[in-house]
């Protein structure tokens, strides 16, 4: 495979690898739930509506897994059509996955301990990632494509912010800090931000390389 070959694969591989944390937990509390398990203190709040733990944890998973693949140079140029259906697909999905996590935010019972700070984090973030893919659908619509992929890059981001958390949390316990809620939450947030800035500076390094195109305008 030539340099540039490996370079094109980069982009959907790291997206692929940060998203099987959550894919992976998405599918084992799936499967917890599916077996009529005995309530306990860790799963009772997830039995009280388990059609949404299967709505975001499989709107999540193939916005995840499809998703990494609209970054993947190559394949948009040689299918477009595909690119295209795809993004529906995503956006379908995606907006299923929001919005599924912001019904068990505000319907499920709050796990023990858990600040408040955490609750204002998920709605923000969870809108977030909905208001990011409107306006990246809305852009397609009207061929703004860097503004497209802009916002598209913003979103899967959002949808990320979970394999970050892995990251961020396991760095704040490595340097010594303590396993509490008010820390997790703040873990949480570090994620989603640390992953924004990154869309951030791809999207910038993007503008720098592409002149933006004179929509409207006749030549």
């Amino acid at each position: 495979m030539s340099t540039r070959g490996t370079r094109y694969w980069l982009a959907p591989a790291a997206l692929l690898l940060l998203g099987l944390v959550p894919i992976l937990a998405g599918a084992l509390r799936v499967t917890e739930i599916a077996s009529d398990p005995l309530p306990t203190p860790d799963n009772a709040r997830f039995l009280v509506h388990p059609i949404a733990i299967y709505l975001h944890a499989g709107g999540g998973a193939v916005y995840l897994l499809l998703g990494a693949f609209q970054f993947f140079t190559p394949l948009r140029l040689r299918w477009p059509r595909w690119h295209r259906v795809a993004g529906r697909v995503l956006v379908g999905v995606g907006t299923l996955a929001a919005l599924s996590g912001l019904w068990m935010t505000q319907t499920f019972p709050a796990a023990p301990g858990n600040p408040d700070l955490l609750y204002g984090f998920r709605v923000m973030f969870g809108l977030g990632w909905i208001i990011c893919q409107t306006l990246g659908l809305l852009a397609a619509r009207r061929r703004d494509i860097p503004t497209h992929r802009a916002w598209m890059m913003r979103a899967q981001a959002i949808a990320l912010g979970a394999g970050m958390t892995v990251l961020t949390y396991g760095f704040w316990l490595l340097i010594g800090g303590s396993d509490s809620p008010q820390a997790s939450a703040l873990t949480q947030f570090a994620a989603w931000s640390i992953n924004l800035a990154l869309a951030e500076w791809f999207i910038q390094r993007d503008t720098r390389k592409t002149p933006r195109p004179l929509i409207g305008v006749k030549t």
